[in-house]
């Protein structure tokens, strides 16, 4: 179970990390620039949809769907909740601070970069006939085409 935690958090943690990255690089870099800043925006759920995708491919392997894909809200959740009110602190900025329409979409995009990111992964798996459930059939149709030893009687 902790190792379960561990991965959550790890995961979380590297999600709020690509936001704080491109917040910085917004704020000091751009600043002002809104072209820029919105260039820097897709380019951070680009790279959150991307590392997502990755995640869902390796945990796919492992363990069946209902054990990944909950653990991947529980970390998708924690790292939403982290990005939307804390990120904006770290830049000096108000997370309310430009409306309920601005905080609103910042969760809808999080949410819509992180579903396609998780859907790309688990897609391409399950093409791939990789994931959990495809290898775990396989396993159980090469058990029941080996025909059992015959015994013999005298």
């Amino acid at each position: 179970m902790r190792e379960r935690w561990r991965a959550i958090g790890v995961l979380a943690v590297a999600l709020f990390a690509v936001n704080v990255v491109a917040r910085l690089v917004t704020r000091f870099g751009f600043d002002g620039d809104d072209t820029a800043a919105d260039r820097v925006s897709l380019g951070m759920f680009v790279v959150i949809g991307l590392v997502l995708a990755a995640v869902a491919f390796v945990w796919g392997r492992r363990r069946p769907v209902a054990a990944w894909g909950a653990d991947m809200a529980a970390a998708v959740g924690i790292a939403l909740l982290l990005t939307v009110l804390v990120g904006p602190l770290l830049v000096g900025e108000n997370p309310f601070g430009g409306g309920a329409g601005t905080f609103f979409a910042q969760i809808w995009l999080y949410l819509a970069a992180t579903g396609i990111g998780v859907l790309l992964g688990y897609l391409l798996l399950t093409a791939l006939g990789l994931d959990h459930r495809s290898q775990s059939l396989k396993r159980y149709a090469e058990l029941r085409a080996t025909k059992p030893r015959r015994i013999v009687r005298r």
